[in-house]
Order: C-alpha cells, then sequence, then structure tokens
C-alpha cells in the first residue's frame, strides 16, 4: 500500500482516532472541473426536543371572539344575497311553512261540522258505488 493508501484506511485499534468506522474507506474519485462543489456549512446549533404545540381552539361561527354572540348578517335577516337571489334557507325554510300549512288546513277540515258531513258524503257514495257495481255483476250473471 501506498503511503496515500494507509491514510484512507483507518485502524480500529489507532488511540488517536476512537470515533473512526471499523470498515475501510472507499477510494473516491477526485472532482473533475465540471463537478459543482458544496461548501463546507458550518454545523447548525443542538436544537433541544421541544413539544408540539397545541393549536388554539377555532371559535364558533355563531360566537362573536369577544365571547358574546355575534350579529346576524343582512342574507340572514331578508334570506335574499346582496345580488337579490334567495338563500337555500330562506327557500327550504318558505316550502315547509307552505306544507305545515297545508296539512293544518286539512287536518281542520276535517275535525270541523262541514267537513265531517263531506267524509260522510263521500263515505255514502263510495257504499252506493259498490251496491251498484254488485248489483249489476248479479244481473250480468242472470242472463
Amino acid at each position: 500500500m501506498s503511503e496515500d493508501e494507509l491514510d484512507r484506511v483507518p485502524s480500529s485499534t489507532s488511540p488517536d482516532r476512537p470515533d473512526a468506522p471499523e470498515q475501510p474507506v472507499p477510494d473516491v474519485t477526485p472532482a473533475g472541473p465540471e463537478t459543482p462543489t458544496v461548501p463546507d456549512v458550518p454545523p447548525g446549533p443542538d436544537v433541544p426536543d421541544v413539544p408540539p404545540i397545541e393549536p388554539e381552539p377555532v371559535p364558533d361561527p355563531g360566537e362573536n371572539p369577544a365571547g358574546g354572540v355575534r350579529a346576524p348578517t343582512i342574507e340572514e335577516i331578508t334570506g335574499y344575497t346582496a345580488d337579490g337571489v334567495p338563500t337555500f334557507d330562506s327557500v327550504r325554510e318558505k316550502i315547509d311553512q307552505r306544507s305545515a300549512t297545508a296539512l293544518g288546513a286539512e287536518e281542520l277540515a276535517r275535525v270541523t261540522g262541514p267537513g265531517r258531513t263531506l267524509d260522510e258524503q263521500y263515505e255514502d257514495r263510495k257504499a252506493a258505488a259498490a251496491d251498484r257495481l254488485a248489483e249489476i255483476r248479479r244481473s250480468l250473471r242472470s242472463e
């Protein structure tokens, strides 16, 4: 071995180099003229282990960060956007109101006097129609 190769191969029993690896260092091809060089970077400071930071709680959209309740927006009050388009919530609320009104009106009509008489008239006509149909069937069988 040449003197240069002896310098590259660390000795594991050398007392002057206690951190030297036990394996020999591989040969490194010297850099050519077009090979970029990396500048020496000084080692950074030791960073201690820091526990992760807990995220701050996100306030509810209905609450003011100061602790109070926020004021409603114009869209929430009127049910329309600034462009005049109805919001989804306002349209849904109108449909719910109309269907509830229709169901309530139907219930009210059935429990009142005129509503009951109409139901009774309907049942009477239905029974008369069933009787008439049975009579027509009997007359067809006998012929």
